[in-house]
């Protein structure tokens, strides 16, 4: 009955279709060019995603970069009276490019919206070039928080790359996208730090190599920031082949005014039924409260980050693993790996199999006896510790990895598409200032767990430790009724 239909329509609807859609399109648009090539191509789009991908890890990767190696630059910098004290100021350093983001996210987002996606990626990767660079030359501790600050307040790519991902590709292959940017996201997170703890301090590790005179001896931690920062300069080469894909409309129409009239009309009833636009987001309870959960997992996504890195390079008598910045790197670069095959081979099986919130309150729940086991790390030694904390740190960022990339697609499926940019901006700002507390919050308890070691309840780390379990306990709790809804676009 369907051919038929369509068949017997040919004439009219059929043929108005190809009609109105003509009249979508104008010349000098870039939107529309790729609009016409998804039309023209039912493929998948490796070309660009490929790019994306690498200007989107590119872009991750100075983000926790600094975790291995920032309790021994905070102690250099002199800035710390006694050796517990360092995690109290290393914080305000790994919060301050967060807070940087928090206020620039939205602003980014209208600036995606209204001079297209690309200048937005561009800007990004060059802010990375320069402010990260200068990080690794910091030479006080002010100038450490405003280099940090400075990369976040013009790091604005996070929200617009998810709409580009989406408007890249055919609407079939729009989770699929949304999954590889959240995937090499994670990566970016864990190869980050993993170059920041195999590069820094070279004239130490690598003496042959590396004189103490060289600018890499004076700057300890220079070339883990510079290696990311070439790095940037790839990405920002790629972005050379990637294609505008916002919509930028001039006088030059393919069809009559009458037929614009037709496609004004639609425009005009599909932001009725949005409902007042933007301001809509705030009354939907699906994107908020998706945007809620991805928030509190977020905060505790980071504030492990921070602490895992404190806590392992500390020393044994204060609940640590006494580990070099190098032992550090060691860890997550394995971790990077065992994630990147994850990603590849066992994920997709298992979103496939199991229902989305589920996996999420599933790898929730495993997270809090995984993370009870790290104050009692400390006991072990040789193979047996390596073997541990990499199976810890495996588990942990796999967990987070699934986490994130769920709740991506749920606050994208939560709005339709010409409202995803602004709720992407949206989900950006809030966990951004999430994100900000975190590290400066996480510094604080760890520095004050390191001076109760010999406390009656929850001594030294293990207070740490049981505080990341109370946020995924109250990021679980938040993934039920009432507190959440889901989109009638992500169920089953």
């Amino acid at each position: 009955m369907g051919d038929d239909a369509s068949g017997s329509g040919g004439g009219g609807a059929g043929a108005a279709e190809p009609l109105l859609k003509r009249a979508r399109y104008h010349p000098s648009c870039p939107g529309c060019r790729v609009d016409r090539r998804k039309e023209e191509s039912e493929g998948f789009p490796f070309t660009e995603l490929s790019c994306l991908w690498l200007v989107t890890i590119c872009s991750s990767l100075p983000i926790q970069s600094l975790f291995p190696f920032l309790y021994f630059m905070i102690r250099d910098l002199h800035v710390a009276k006694e050796e517990e004290d360092i995690g109290f100021y290393a914080g305000f350093v790994g919060a301050s490019y967060m807070l940087g983001r928090a206020l620039t996210s939205v602003l980014w987002g209208v600036v995606a919206d209204k001079h297209g996606r690309k200048p937005v990626l561009v800007i990004t990767l060059f802010s990375v070039v320069i402010f990260n660079t200068l990080f690794g030359l910091s030479s006080s501790y002010w100038m450490a928080l405003t280099t940090r600050g400075l990369l976040g307040l013009l790091s604005g790519m996070l929200g617009p790359v998810k709409a580009y991902a989406t408007e890249v590709c055919r609407k079939e292959h729009g989770h699929l996208a949304l999954s590889l940017i959240s995937s090499s996201r994670g990566i970016g997170l864990i190869v980050g730090p993993a170059i920041g703890g195999y590069l820094a301090q070279p004239a130490d590790k690598y003496p042959d190599i590396f004189s103490v005179n060289s600018i890499f001896g004076r700057f300890p931690y220079f070339l883990p920031c510079l290696s990311i920062s070439l790095l940037a300069v790839v990405a920002l080469v790629a972005c050379f082949w990637l294609p505008e894909t916002l919509h930028i409309h001039t006088e030059d129409t393919i069809l009559d005014n009458s037929t614009e009239d037709v496609e004004q009309t639609i425009s005009d009833t599909n932001a009725e039924q949005n409902g007042g636009g933007c301001l809509s987001l705030f009354t939907n309870w699906a994107l908020m409260s998706a945007i809620t959960v991805y928030c509190i997992f977020s905060l505790q996504d980071v504030a492990y980050a921070e602490v895992f890195s404190l806590w392992a390079v500390s020393d044994r008598k204060y609940g640590g693993l006494s580990f070099s910045s190098q032992d550090v790197g060691s860890v997550l670069s394995i971790s990077g790996l065992l994630l990147l095959i994850y990603q590849i081979l066992i994920y997709p099986s298992v979103a496939k199999s199991i229902d989305p919130i589920t996996l999420v309150r599933t790898v929730a729940l495993l997270t809090v006896p995984l993370l009870s086991s790290y104050p009692f790390m400390p006991a072990l030694s040789g193979f047996i510790l390596q073997l541990a904390v990499n199976c810890a740190s495996f588990l942990k960022n796999s967990f987070s990895v699934t986490t994130m990339t769920v709740f991506s697609i749920f606050i994208n499926d939560a709005v339709s598409q010409d409202l995803r940019a602004s709720a992407n901006g949206l989900s950006i700002t809030l966990m951004s200032i999430f994100k900000t507390i975190a590290p400066a919050v996480a510094g604080v308890i760890f520095s004050w767990a390191q001076k109760r070691q010999t406390a009656l309840f929850l001594p030294g780390d293990h207070l740490v430790f049981f505080t990341l379990n109370v946020l995924a306990i109250i990021g679980l709790t938040f993934t039920f009724r009432p507190f959440y809804t889901r989109s009638c676009r992500t169920k089953h």
